[in-house]
């Protein structure tokens, strides 16, 4: 008998989305659905324009949340999604939450 790989174990994915996503609602359509997900974390804009995104759950969950990413709400115009593995945060986060921009 193999071994199954665990694939509900939570991951971490950090995102940085540009295009037009500052101003347009990104940041609290992006705690929305990533509550709707089930997805804890946070986001944030970026003095260089950019939205951040620490994105952590079921990895069906946090790719369900990337994928939103590529779209963002009606008023945004998303260029690129960059999605890069981080390490599960200690503590674990129990929610999605807009921090402050960085």
């Amino acid at each position: 008998m193999s071994e199954q790989h665990d694939v509900s174990a939570p991951i971490a994915r950090r995102l940085r989305i540009q295009g037009k996503v500052q101003g347009v609602y990104f940041r609290q359509s992006t705690v929305q659905a990533a509550q709707a997900l089930g997805v804890a974390g946070w986001v944030r804009n970026r003095h260089d324009g950019t939205v951040e995104a620490l994105a952590v759950g079921a990895p069906e969950a946090v790719q369900a949340l990337i994928d939103w990413a590529h779209r963002g709400p009606a008023a945004a115009r998303v260029e690129r999604v960059e999605v890069c593995e981080e390490p599960l945060p200690e503590p674990l986060p129990q929610a999605f939450a807009q921090e402050a921009t960085a």
